[in-house]
């Protein structure tokens, strides 16, 4: 299992790509998420500086569970 993050092959899954919502994505270690055929990927809120993980999938929609009343993230 690769232990360094690196980035996805779409717009949405590269390094330090920011959603409307102020999630950062940090990129992936290729874990699997809980989607059909996702990686997990790890996002830092911007706003209060939570790290979560979230399926490439979510990224651009995502918002941080700590102070945006989003999803529980999975592992990453």
């Amino acid at each position: 299992m690769n232990r360094e993050f690196r980035p996805g092959k779409t717009n949405w899954t590269q390094f330090d790509k920011v959603n409307h919502n102020h999630q950062k994505n940090h990129g992936t270690r290729d874990l699997p998420g809980n989607d059909y055929n996702q990686y997990s990927y790890k996002l830092e809120c911007l706003c209060c500086g939570h790290c979560y993980g979230a399926n490439g999938t979510d990224l651009h929609i995502r918002k941080c569970p700590n102070c945006q009343g989003g999803a529980s993230g999975i592992e990453y």
